[in-house]
Order: structure tokens, then C-alpha cells, then sequence
């Protein structure tokens, strides 16, 4: 009986067409259920989304993510290897959750330094070691689905948005322009409430 049973659980799973591929959770914020769903494409090593995560962000959060009116999915569009590197740390752990991603953007000027990749890695590395995160980082950027996953988002940047720089926002399915000026991106927001 037992070898019977054993048998049909190897046939089921032998003959599945199911992906073992582990899938990587995007990194997002809010209820999936706001009325408004905003997709962030950006590059760790950008100066410019490090401003956004810094300047913009935190009233974003204050004023729509937290009150349930804003869904943002956090893409990755990495412009650099610096930046997929950076971008691979983020998701590590994949559990969807933020918070390595807005530590190493609000930490920008402390880990982007040297003139190679490896120079960049050990600095990254170093970073985050000192932190409270507990990462394998050589574990993290040996990921191979996690690179896929940077890799995919990238690719649908470009393809489907026309992406060409960093940050870009995808407000309900449009390019919203200047994503760095949260006057301007409150006013649009509101408006779609």
C-alpha cells in the first residue's frame, strides 16, 4: 500500500506542469486594493530616485500609501551593475518588504564609491554588514532569479513604458512627468481620488 501511494504522489508530481522556479516577490507598499496603483521604475545607484526616496516618499507614504489610496510597486530598472547588484541586495530576502530598499536609497552617498564593480561590491557589502539586516550578501548576488526578476522588470520598462531614465512613475497604467516634485505629484493625486 504504502509503495502504491508513493508511487502515484511521484507520478502526480513527475507529470504537473508546475514551476518549481521559486518566484520572487515584487517589493511593494499599500493595499492592493487603492483605487490608485503607482509602479516606480529606478536605479539604486540614481541620484535622482535617491532623492525621490528621500524628498518625495515619506509625505507620499504619510498622505496616500498609509490611508489606503495608493498602491506602489517598487520596480527595478537598474542602469548600472552597481545598481543590479544594489538591486539583487534589496530583494534578498524576498519577502516583498521595503525596508532594505529605502535603507540602501537613503544611504546612497555611504556605499556608491570606487571606480570597478568589485571596489562597488565591497562597499556594498561592507555597508550592509554593518547593518542590522543579517544578509549573505555573496548569497544574495549569486541570486540567479533574483537577476531574472531585476532583469524582467527592466526589460518591461523598456518595452512597455518606453522607459529611458530613472525615476519614472506609472500612475494607473500613464507616465506621470517630474516624479521628484511632490507639490505637483499631491495635486495629480488628489484629482484621481
Amino acid at each position: 500500500m504504502k509503495k502504491i501511494i508513493i508511487t502515484t504522489l511521484f507520478a502526480i508530481f513527475y507529470f504537473l506542469p508546475v514551476s518549481l522556479k521559486a518566484e520572487i516577490k515584487t517589493i511593494s507598499e499599500g493595499s492592493i486594493d487603492a483605487k490608485i496603483k503607482i509602479i516606480i521604475f529606478e536605479s539604486l545607484t540614481c541620484s535622482h530616485c535617491a532623492n525621490f526616496h528621500k524628498n518625495v516618499y515619506p509625505s507620499l507614504k504619510e498622505n496616500f500609501i498609509d490611508k489606503g489610496h495608493v498602491y506602489i510597486e517598487f520596480k527595478n530598472f537598474p542602469l548600472d551593475m552597481a545598481a543590479m547588484n544594489a538591486s539583487k541586495i534589496a530583494h534578498c530576502r524576498n519577502d516583498g518588504n521595503s525596508e532594505i530598499l529605502h535603507y540602501l536609497f537613503d544611504n546612497q552617498d555611504k556605499w556608491v564609491k570606487g571606480n570597478t564593480i568589485e571596489e562597488l561590491n565591497q562597499n556594498i557589502k561592507k555597508f550592509i554588514d554593518k547593518s542590522a539586516f543579517k544578509l549573505d550578501v555573496e548569497n544574495c548576488l549569486s541570486n540567479k532569479e533574483v537577476e531574472d526578476h531585476i532583469l524582467e522588470d527592466r526589460i518591461e520598462g523598456a518595452k512597455k513604458f518606453k522607459l529611458e531614465a530613472t525615476p519614472t512613475l506609472i500612475i494607473n497604467g500613464e507616465k506621470f512627468d517630474n516624479p521628484t516634485n511632490y507639490k505637483k505629484l499631491k495635486k495629480f493625486l488628489e484629482k484621481l481620488i
